[in-house]
Parts: structure tokens; sequence; C-alpha cells
């Protein structure tokens, strides 16, 4: 359904990533979607493409510069590597801007290491118009919850091994404090729980796709979009 196109960072750098249209893609409101830490591979070019049938113009910048991987080992070696940053405020802003001025309104949604930018993006990308987060967090320090002026929508799952459910508890107070608009859901599910390859003997033990909860979250991202990008 997509192609990967090239576009310009803020800083004048080029980046490629993958962009998934729907028919109808004139005045059609645009996401970023920002890649788990597999890299841009069958799965999340999937989620662009379930974006794009909706009615969205999907962007997914390519973080690891053309890698990808199905070995965990591997995998946190990319995602060790990467500055995240410069991958919010650099390929994730340059990503923003390239839709700005065709779509009007802009979101950015990701998962796991994705969720965790897609919360740094909310800090520091003036352009964009809401986020949704998906089982992701970066160090609370990291967060500074005064510069999110964007509602967020949040999907956790309460038997993640990876991002603790108290600590969405920590950021839930933050984001408070800061009087930020934000929803957030919790699930009685492991991480990745709405990714639909995290099944069978190659999954990574504390990962587990579900298909109920994974509608559900989709069910209420579609109408949180929705009703902010309209």
């Amino acid at each position: 359904m997509g192609t990967m196109i090239p576009f310009k960072r803020p800083d004048g750098g080029a980046v490629q990533g993958y962009l998934a249209e729907p028919l109808q893609a004139a005045g059609a409101p645009g996401i970023v979607v920002v890649q788990e830490w597999w890299g841009v591979n069958g799965q999340i070019r999937g989620v662009a493409d379930r974006l794009a049938s909706a009615g969205y113009v999907a962007l997914v910048p390519d973080l690891f510069r053309g890698k990808s991987t199905a070995e965990a080992e591997e995998a946190h070696h990319l995602m060790t590597a990467l500055n995240f940053g410069d991958a919010a405020s650099q390929d994730v802003r340059g990503a923003v801007q390239f839709l700005k001025p065709r779509c009007g309104k802009v979101g950015v949604t990701g998962f796991c290491m994705g969720g965790a930018l897609t919360l740094l993006a909310a800090c520091n990308i003036p352009e964009i118009d809401a986020a949704v987060v998906w089982y992701g967090c970066p160090p609370l320090e990291y967060i500074d919850a005064t510069k999110i002026k964007v509602p967020l929508q949040g999907h956790w799952a309460t038997q993640d091994k990876f991002f603790p459910i108290a600590t969405v508890d920590s950021l839930e107070k933050k984001l408070h404090e800061a009087a930020v608009t934000f929803d957030f859901h919790r699930y009685l599910a492991a991480h990745a729980f709405a990714n639909e390859t995290a099944v069978g003997p190659g999954r990574i033990p504390a990962t587990q796709y579900d298909p109920v909860w994974s509608q559900q979250a989709w069910d209420r991202t579609f109408r949180f979009f929705g009703r902010r990008l309209g």
C-alpha cells in the first residue's frame, strides 16, 4: 500500500520513511508512526497501512536507517545506539513537518521504544496536535510535562515487565501536576499486546499479543484521533 520516501530533518539532514496514504489523501489528517525496536518492518508498516485505510496519511520515519531485525539481541543493540533526543527532535519532528503543510493537523503515535519517543515528541515538537502512546515511556526525568500542550492518550499493560505500571502511576502524577489533558487506559495484558507478531515460539517471553485488548485500544485510538485531528 505504501512506499519509502525521503524527507528532511529540521537540521537539513535527509531521512527515509514509509508513507501510506488513503484513497482520498487530499486534506486528510496526518499521523507519524514511531517504530518499535525491531525497525521499520512489515508489522509497523502494517500499522501505517491500517491508519491509511481509516483515512489518515501515515508516515513511519526510519530511525535505524534501513536496519531491521527479528532478533531481540540485535534489536536491543540498535535501540541502545539510538540517540533518543535526536530521533525525537529531528527525525520525528521532520516527519511531522513533512506532513503538516499537506495535512493541516498531525498526530504522533508509537509503540514500546516508539511510545517513549512519542512522549518525548509531545514535549519537544510544537507542530503536533495530539499523541497516542502504546506501552512505552522514557525515564521520567526526561519528560518536562509543562511543555506538553497537546492531548495525550495512553495504552498500558498492567503485566508489563519492561515498563512497570508503577512508572505509569508516576507519569500520571507528573501530567496531572502540569495540567496536561490525558486519557490513559490500562489492560490486563503483557507488553506488546497490540503487536500481532508477538505470538508463538518466536516471541520474546515477556510479550504477548492479545487480540481483544488490541481491538479495544485501537477503537479508542481511532475515536481519539478522529476527535482531535478531525
